[in-house]
């Protein structure tokens, strides 16, 4: 006879509804989908705590049974009092152990804790909406403890307001929910012998980098299959209060919290944890730290894990050495473990690309006194003499050209074959760090058993709980449920992707603003700032009427960026709760791409207009070219636009720098300074785990995307515009080793305890990050063709230094400013308010201008000259010389390199051998031992029947 455990469910009627999310209702039951404990195989659905209550017996599974429970549910109970069948924890009196991790009994351990405010002594008693949220919540513990769970309930030290409810699950229950969730259980310690390194000879090199082995001790690895109840006696049971260690056990209870139902109203179904903290009822659910971060546990029996990572991972002192990976995927899970291996392998590649950007900022250092047309621009004989057109209309002056001199100088470090050679070094260095990161990728896969994850991955119980259609299988040809049609999924397709192009409309606006921004302000700095050079005042040498515009509109972009990336982070959370992806894995790929797509645009408009778009198409003095008919376009200093895009990188890479480390250390260490002084009054109390670890900030659901998405943001500063910026990698890579720490302090000793979950890989970043660095090759070959004068000096070098365009004898780069400026009438103004209103700089009746233009006079006056289409042919020639090679490099690169090693895909098919053979090995004897007894008792019976006949 099977038995089932009944739901307890309340009828309300009269209630204002909650969140659609967690909501089943509207359909038969036969159409509705099964949720736990329903979810449970006929085989499974036994459980080791009975009552007359909770179980029923039943001898129809699917449809039949589904209508005769939903019938017991709505007729069985009334209003609150005539309940009396409910089920609440017990309450208990704390022991007064303060790191005990068990029951009062100190045999059963906390597995998850649960806390609610006490309806009856809140302050504010609305009778009503109190009355409603304890009938919820008592209705959810009792079909807690139906389902297996069990409860102790304890009362708050340091605000008597505050109940804290501990969940334990008993033996039966973690096996069954360990088949229903396919996890990987250990069978036999792993006999495989590992390979000797090359490098092994190194080990005392690097031995002061590892981990002290007598503290952290390495983890015993097991051959493991997905567990099955009725194949018990083949995994490696040695105690059943270890074999599920913590991280497990708590993901096994959040699995079943997050599926058990509450309410049922209008035939609407409500479920989960996650439905109750957001609706108030729970204040919060977490599983526990196992001890304090600063001081070892008392009981002798706790591992002290959390003391141990921060110790060697997260202190100070520790940060220059190894990260303890399979320790972080012990206790948090394989999903912040990836994260952390990730990063620090990315932090790693780092160091590389930091030396070579470093060694080509030094070499455009030292041959900075090389620079001759820098030399030219700041010349009083030359620069000094050289007067250049206003740059817009009406308050704009003619200037020299000699202001302009310390930019030169700055533009001289970046604007240097150095850069052309980390460009290309780059575009190498990514393909190199992505295919050696799939190498190590795969080895995790390996040593953490997530090599099958996808299999296993459950689907969200928001999707389950809209799996309200019916369609046959095309496969198994059986029937399957599914939450909408696909007239329904293209609808919902269509109106996301509208919401998402909606968003990156406004934030193109506000890129928009910003440059109708520059083109307005730079005409007030134009008229306010010093207009000639006299040598008394340093500040002048800096503050151009270019470089005051450049460094206020990236301080307004960033402000911008900052403001837009709030808002849209839960507009991509409205848009994807609504798309319904099926699995976690899913959800967080979705709202990956939605969020990197606005992001991307977010965060690198304005470094893609600058770099390509400001000063390409403004025409010349006595044609100039309007935005929106009233705006002229920006112009570029003469030495191009690269030092804006510098400092343009600088301003955004180190404010999202500072301000997320602002938001990652000082916010939660203020948020608990301050819960601490609430909770606290007067004499100082001394508080248990589980009340000590609410009173931290808790993590949220994306608190590991925000890690990522910060990460990628910086990737794509380092990759797609460091030909202009070759110390990027630098920047990065201290940023990233005390991003490591912070993170990891900020995990130990700010934040709760976060739920363990499993991940293979680290989703889709991996394409993101491909994606990137092929784009990266375009945007840098751009960068040095279009942004940089680099083409330009050399056309002039190999070409018009020398006859038959040039005058010089040899080949040399003097002349070299005097021949890229135009020369333009001031007559030829089309608005006689274009005159020079400043007398004290003389009358003059030229001017040049930044472009490479026939004289006034000439048959083609103001038309391109040959200067000009040979440098675009050698750009164009550039750009698709340099792609070629570099994504020929890459490419190479890929084929050569396969995703996994040789020696992860041996382990890989000997363990699935050994395994198999093990379990059909046992499978045989177990068969065997079967078959004798039975073939015992078929002699014993012949035997029986055969004396008397003998007799």
């Amino acid at each position: 006879m099977q038995m089932m455990t009944r739901d307890v469910l309340l009828e309300m009627e009269l209630e204002e509804d909650d969140d659609d999310d967690g909501d089943i209702g509207g359909v038969p039951a036969s159409k509705r989908p099964l949720m736990a404990p329903a979810t449970l195989p006929s085989s499974l659905a036994s459980r080791s705590h009975h009552s007359a209550f909770c179980l029923s017996e039943f001898d129809h599974a699917g449809t039949s049974f589904l209508e005769n429970l939903e019938q017991t549910i709505v007729s069985g109970f009334g209003s609150l009092e005539s309940q009396q069948d409910f089920r609440t924890p017990e309450f208990e009196e704390f022991n007064g152990k303060l790191d005990s991790l068990f029951f009062n009994d100190g045999q059963r351990r906390i597995d998850f804790v649960l806390v609610y405010e006490d309806e009856s002594r809140k302050e504010t008693n609305k009778k009503g909406s109190n009355e409603k949220q304890r009938r919820k919540r008592r209705a959810y513990e009792s079909n807690l403890i139906c389902d297996g769970l069990q409860l102790e309930a304890t009362r708050s030290l340091l605000d008597d307001k505050l109940v804290f409810v501990k969940v334990h699950a008993p033996w039966e229950v973690l096996c069954t929910y360990a088949e229903i969730m396919h996890i990987k259980l250990p069978l036999k310690p792993n006999d495989l012998k590992t390979r000797s390194s090359a490098f092994d000879n190194f080990n005392w090199f690097t031995k002061v980098l590892q981990v002290d082995e007598s503290i952290i001790k390495p983890e015993q690895e097991f051959f493991t299959a997905p567990f099955e109840k009725n194949r018990m006696n083949d995994f490696y049971i040695q105690d059943r209060d270890t074999f599920f260690n913590p991280a497990t056990r708590s993901r096994i209870v959040h699995f079943i919290l997050s599926r058990i139902k509450y309410q049922v109203r209008d035939n609407v179904k409500k479920f989960g944890i996650n439905k109750l903290v957001s609706s108030g009822i729970y204040k919060a659910a977490f599983p526990l730290h196992d001890c304090n971060f600063s001081s070892p546990s008392e009981d002798l029996s706790c591992p002290n894990e959390r003391y141990l990572l921060y110790r060697e991972w997260a202190h100070p002192r520790s940060i220059y050495k190894k990260q303890p990976l399979d320790l972080i995927r012990k206790y948090y899970g394989e999903k912040i473990g990836i994260y952390f291996a990730w990063l620090g392998y990315y932090t790693q590649m780092l160091l590389l690309a930091a030396v070579v950007g470093v060694a080509c900022f030094l070499y455009g250092y030292f041959n900075q006194n090389n620079c001759t047309w820098s030399k030219e621009v700041c010349d009083p004989d030359i620069g000094g003499k050289i007067i250049m057109c206003p740059q817009c209309d009406k308050l704009c002056p003619f200037w020299k050209l000699n202001i302009t001199c310390e930019s030169s100088k700055k533009l001289c470090l970046f604007d240097s074959f150095g850069t052309l050679v980390f460009a290309v070094f780059m575009g190498v260095w990514v393909t190199l760090f992505l295919e050696f990161w799939k190498r190590r990728q795969a080895e995790l896969e390996y040593e953490w058993d997530t090599v099958e994850l996808q299999q296993e991955e459950q689907a969200r119980p928001e999707y389950e709980a809209r799996c309200t259609h019916v369609v046959i299988n095309e496969i198994t040809q059986e029937e399957e449920r599914i939450p909408f049609t696909t007239w329904g999924k293209c609808i919902r397709i269509t109106l996301c992707a509208s919401a998402v192009f909606f968003w990156i409309l406004l934030i193109i606006a506000s890129v928009i603003g910003i440059i109708v921004y520059r083109l307005s302000v730079f005409i007030v700095f134009s008229a306010k700032l010093p207009k000639n050079l006299n040598g008394t005042d340093p500040i002048q040498k800096y503050l151009t009427p270019q470089m005051a515009t450049s460094v206020t509109a990236s301080l307004i972009s960033f402000i911008i960026i900052m403001i837009l990336n709030t808002i849209y982070e839960k507009v991509a959370i409205m848009i994807t709760n609504f798309e319904l992806p099926r699995t976690q894995t899913d959800y967080e790929n979705s709202l990956t791409m939605k969020m990197f797509l606005f992001q991307f645009v977010n965060y690198y408009s304005s470094c893609f207009y600058i770099a390509f778009f400001k000063g390409k198409f403004v025409g010349y003095p006595g044609d100039p070219v309007y935005w929106l008919g009233k705006y002229r376009n920006e112009e570029c200093d003469p030495g191009g636009c690269l030092l804006e895009l510098t400092t343009q990188l600088i301003i955004i890479m180190g404010g999202k720098a500072i301000w997320n480390n602002i938001q990652e250390v000082l916010l939660p260490w203020v948020m608990n300074l301050i819960g601490r002084c609430r909770t606290v009054s007067g004499a100082e109390k001394k508080a248990p785990r589980w009340e000590q670890d609410y009173h931290l900030q808790p993590m949220g659901k994306l608190g590991l995307f925000y890690e990522y998405l910060e990460m990628i943001i910086q990737f794509g500063f380092v990759t797609l515009f460091v030909a202009s910026f070759p110390l990027a990698p630098l920047l990065a890579l201290v940023n990233n080793i005390l991003e490591i720490r912070v993170d990891a302090w900020k995990l130990t000793t700010q934040y709760r305890r976060m739920v363990p979950e499993k991940a293979q890989d680290i989703g889709a970043w991996q394409p993101i990050m491909q994606g990137i660095a092929i784009l990266a090759v375009v945007t840098n070959a751009m960068i040095i063709a279009f942004t940089s004068d680099m083409i330009p000096r050399l056309v002039y070098y190999w070409s018009f230094s020398v006859p038959p365009y040039g005058d010089h004898p040899h080949y040399t780069m003097e002349g070299y400013i005097n021949n890229t400026l135009s020369y333009f009438n001031v007559a030829d103004f089309k608005s006689k308010s274009k005159e020079n209103p400043y007398t004290e700089l003389g009358d003059y009746t030229t001017c040049r201008y930044r472009d490479f233009r026939y004289p006034p006079g000439h048959p083609q006056e103001y038309k391109h000259n040959i200067y000009y289409w040979h440098v675009i042919a050698a750009k164009l020639a550039f750009i698709i010389v340099m792609e070629h090679i570099i994504y020929s490099v890459k490419f190479f690169i890929s084929y050569a390199i396969p995703d996994v090693s040789k020696s992860t895909k041996s382990k890989i098919r000997r363990e699935k051998y050994l395994t198999q053979k093990l379990l059909h090995e046992n499978h045989l004897k177990d068969m065997t031992k079967n078959m004798g007894v039975i073939a015992e008792r078929m002699i014993a019976v012949v035997d029986n029947n055969i004396r008397p006949k003998s007799d």
